[in-house]
């Protein structure tokens, strides 16, 4: 199947290069779609060297920098309108190994047809390297407060490491994505799965970024937390709403039976 690897980029010229190379080597029929935010470090003229010289890559410059969901959408529209198959997520800091991205992509090409392939820390057989104990632990424990709230059954929700079929894009009302930072994988994971589409977890080791500075803030944090906890709320009052008809229903046929029971004991006297 025709594949697309989109990578987002911001000042990763120590680490771009190295990510290409990767991908050419382990997935080579691939095509890579390198995003660029304009950054100002050259990653973007970097990305287009390397476009010049190798067909299987391509480059979207983008004038601003405003978050990595707008990235991942802008990516997602090129790639749908040129026709690719399967579409990935991965970043360019070396954190995401690109033998693993061979495996991504070949258990998104099994009989089952999985809707989204997730490139998962939690599952038995995914690792961490150069993490300590306290990212660790907020890692997990952000996954499992997502979980708690949307009930999504996805032991790494928040993995940008992933395989999309385009056939499911498609499907799903992107303009519906709220989130501008990393919560932007919870989002895409709900999409997902309220879509009903079906999401399966692969094993990978992610390691700590090879070089440069990581975008990670306080403020991406607080939007994803802020988001999850909306969309559950949003989720729990549905269910709630849905639960009162239930019951109200139920009351209204009882009552029913109850008046039907009473006729025919008065035509029976």
């Amino acid at each position: 199947m025709k594949a697309l690897v989109v990578i987002p980029t911001y000042n990763e010229i120590e680490t771009l290069a190295g990510a290409l190379d990767g991908v050419r080597r382990e997935a080579p029929a691939a095509h890579v779609l390198v995003v660029d935010d304009d950054s100002p470090d050259g990653t973007g003229a970097l990305a287009d060297a390397r476009a010049q010289a190798d067909d299987h890559i391509h480059v979207l410059h983008r004038s601003e920098k405003n978050g990595l969901g707008p990235a991942y959408l802008a990516g997602f529209s090129w790639a749908l309108a040129s026709g690719y198959e399967l579409i990935c997520e991965m970043d360019a800091d070396g954190s995401h190994r690109p033998e693993d991205l061979a495996l991504l992509l070949q258990r998104a090409q099994m009989a089952d047809e999985p809707d989204l392939v997730i490139g998962s820390r939690w599952v038995c057989g995914g690792a961490t390297s150069g993490w300590d104990a306290k990212r660790v632990a907020l890692s997990r424990g952000g996954n499992l407060y997502i979980n708690a709230w949307l009930g999504l059954r996805v032991k790494d929700a928040t993995a940008g490491f992933r395989v999309y079929r385009a056939s499911t894009l498609r499907r799903l009302n992107l303009g519906e994505v709220e989130a501008l930072g990393y919560g932007f994988q919870v989002n895409m994971t709900k999409l997902v799965a309220d879509a009903g589409g079906r999401i399966v977890e692969m094993p990978i080791t992610f390691r700590e970024r090879e070089a440069g500075r990581s975008k990670l803030s306080g403020g991406i944090f607080s939007e994803e937390l802020a988001l999850v906890t909306k969309w559950g709320l949003a989720k729990r009052g549905g269910q709630l709403a849905a639960l009162a008809g239930s019951a109200r229903d139920g009351a209204r046929n009882m009552l029913r039976r109850a008046r039907g029971n009473r006729r025919d004991q008065k035509r029976s006297r």
